[in-house]
């Protein structure tokens, strides 16, 4: 038996929930999700809140996940994935243009990005060199995130460059050289 599973999944207020047949999708005014569950999972809608049970024998694997997947698309669309990137060294800067984040990295150009639709980047007010990536749909705010790291990965000599919020950048020695 799954605890996760058994668990029913609230519904928040404002939140407008469909079931058609094996598609289950999500509205509300931050915007739209929607996911396919397996055939061996059922969900039923009882008031304001979504119970999910197994249907089969080996329908146990994709309980518990059909139930987790359905509780966080609940809470993306209701209160949005936030994810926060720093940029450490002297010389790098961030800026957003619009919704196009530019990068001065000490390359010879600019670089560029334009986040995927749905996602939303802002400049943080207080820290310099801090932005703050915002969606509805995780998975989307993680690769978009995962993109702009990419570009200057947090080297392990300095721990310069692109790291996210609070990342502990594994610091190696350098160089010991003959005394």
């Amino acid at each position: 038996m799954s605890r996760i599973g058994k668990m029913p999944v609230t519904i928040p207020e404002k939140v407008e929930v469909d079931l058609k047949g094996s598609q289950f999708s999500v509205k509300w005014p931050l915007g739209n999700l929607s996911f396919t569950f397996s055939e061996k999972v059922k969900i039923k809608k009882e008031e304001n809140s979504l119970i999910v049970e197994p249907v089969g024998e080996d329908a146990w694997a994709l309980w518990g996940t059909t139930r987790a997947v359905i509780a966080n698309m609940l809470e993306w669309v209701s209160e949005g994935y936030k994810k926060t990137l720093e940029l450490q060294w002297v010389g790098y800067k961030f800026e957003v243009q619009g919704n196009k984040i530019i990068m001065s990295l000490w390359f010879s150009h600019k670089v560029e990005m334009t986040p995927p639709e749905g996602i939303k980047v802002t400049l943080d007010e207080k820290e310099k060199n801090t932005i703050h990536i915002f969606g509805i749909d995780k998975q989307l705010v993680w690769e978009f995130t995962a993109k702009v790291r990419a570009k200057k990965k947090p080297e392990p000599y300095k721990g310069k460059w692109i790291r996210y919020a609070g990342e502990q950048v594994r610091r190696k020695a350098g160089k010991t050289g003959k005394k």
